[in-house]
């Protein structure tokens, strides 16, 4: 690991020259879907996930086992990240997307007719359901130091929905996203589209309330800048926002703040999505300067704040999904962006002036890089990217200079790779195969990748 952790130290003590490593991909990734380079993946012969030669996986989680709070682990695991525990342990917090229909099919918490219900506080629960309780929310592993163990597994969050994805603060919690609006009717007692706050420390279910003032809307994830605490979210719809959340206080979202939007400066109302190549307002590697738009009647009733945000000028997104701090920078992914509608990532770097806009990735061949979905920023620099396209799907990575690489890749199943995030030291990469209902560690020589 001597050559990874030497990577790591010249990142961290390279300031300027990260940031000019980082400005290379608008030169590098100028011709759009760099080519993949050769796949050095080796069949599994177990059947779970293929890897390259030197590395190797640990089975962590596998829905339908017994928890220690007498629950099952659900199904349907999706985002995540790790956080540093006492003594060197690694806690692993980790979503579920399940919904009443979703969660009888890939497992719940509850067990089939809910009947390990009666384990839980049901005043714990966001919406303990009129027909019975609502599958998503999120569960906490404990992992012994080495990360390839679980001390302990319990439900942390319950009675929310379709948790997809989420993002880590840097004071130790889990914002966990609802992607869903859901209202209230005979199976919901309450509306759904929230986001929650999972602190890592905690041991138990948490009561769940939702941080209002982060707007209800199709959440997909969110990430935290540690020098301001402003909050990132993206919204997983073809005509969705890209969202800031200014706090009133930094680490206390429950004392509310500001809903804002992003705004293309000289542009109104732009659409970054370049489903058309006339339409498109900008190349791979073009920065556009933004501004942010106040948001109001952010709990949305009628599903409208996306609407109201872009006739006030705040841009389009194709599906955003996947986002992570990183290299002072937020990288997040829209799914269905493109010409070819295969995906896009983009960088966001705040400044004094609101920040730049900078699409880095745009891909015009499936084959080579396929609908972008979770991510996360290595500790070397490269993006890891899940994808969620029909065929097998894989963990790429993409390097300063443009090129890709096939770190994993599942053809075993039709799930997809989700929640993908490294442990605190970076010798562990953590990864969800998510309707197999299971949560691998993956070891093995990064520094060769």
């Amino acid at each position: 690991m001597a050559a990874m952790i030497d990577r790591r130290r010249f990142l961290l003590q390279a300031g300027g020259a990260v940031a000019a490593a980082f400005g290379g991909w608008q030169r590098a990734l100028a011709a759009v879907a760099p080519p993949l380079v050769a796949d050095r993946l080796r069949p599994d012969p177990d059947g779970v996930l293929d890897l390259p030669e030197g590395f190797d996986y640990t089975v962590l989680s596998r829905a339908g086992t017994l928890m220690d709070d007498g629950l099952l682990v659900p199904g349907g695991c999706d985002g995540m990240a790790a956080f540093p525990g006492e003594g060197g342990r690694v806690v692993l917090v980790r979503n579920h997307e399940l919904d009443a229909r979703s969660g009888p099919v890939f497992g719940t918490a509850f067990g089939a007719g809910d009947a390990r219900l009666a384990n839980v506080d049901r005043a714990r629960l966001y919406d303990a359901g009129g027909e019975g309780p609502s599958y998503g929310g999120t569960t906490t592993l404990v992992l012994a130091p080495g990360a390839r163990q679980v001390e302990a597994q319990f439900l942390s969050l319950g009675g929310t929905l379709r948790n997809c994805a989420g993002g880590p603060t840097p004071w130790g919690s889990w914002l966990s996203c609802e992607e869903s609006l859901q209202s209230a009717d005979t199976r919901h007692t309450r509306d759904h589209g929230w986001v929650f706050e999972v602190p890592s420390s905690h041991r138990g279910l948490v009561d769940a309330r939702p941080l209002a003032a982060l707007g209800r809307f199709n959440h997909e994830a969110a990430a935290v800048d540690p020098a301001t605490g402003i909050v990132y979210l993206t919204e997983d719809r073809p005509d969705g926002l890209f969202y800031r959340f200014v706090p009133h206080e930094r680490g206390r979202l429950a004392a509310g703040g500001r809903l804002q939007a992003l705004a293309i400066a000289e542009r109104a109302s732009a659409d970054t999505r370049g489903w058309q190549a006339q339409t498109a307002i900008c190349e791979p590697g073009c920065a556009l300067r933004v501004r942010w738009i106040d948001l109001d009647g952010v709990d949305a009733p009628g599903d409208d704040l996306r609407l109201r945000g872009h006739a006030g000028g705040a841009a389009l997104f194709a599906r955003g999904e996947g986002l992570w701090w990183g290299s002072d920078a937020c990288w997040f992914a829209c799914t269905s962006g493109g010409a070819a509608q295969a995906g896009q990532i983009f960088r966001f770097r705040p400044d004094a002036r609101g920040g730049s806009l900078t699409l880095f990735v745009e891909s015009t061949d499936p084959a080579r890089f396929a609908n972008a979905d979770n991510l996360t920023v290595a500790p070397w620099g490269d993006l890891i990217v899940c994808e969620d396209t029909n065929r097998a799907c894989r963990l790429l990575g993409v390097r300063p200079d443009g090129s890709l690489y096939a770190l994993a890749r599942n053809p075993y199943n039709d799930s997809e790779l989700a929640g993908a995030c490294f442990a605190p030291d970076g010798r562990t990469l953590f990864v969800n195969v998510q309707w197999a209902g299971l949560t691998l560690a993956i070891r093995g020589p990064f520094e060769s990748l």
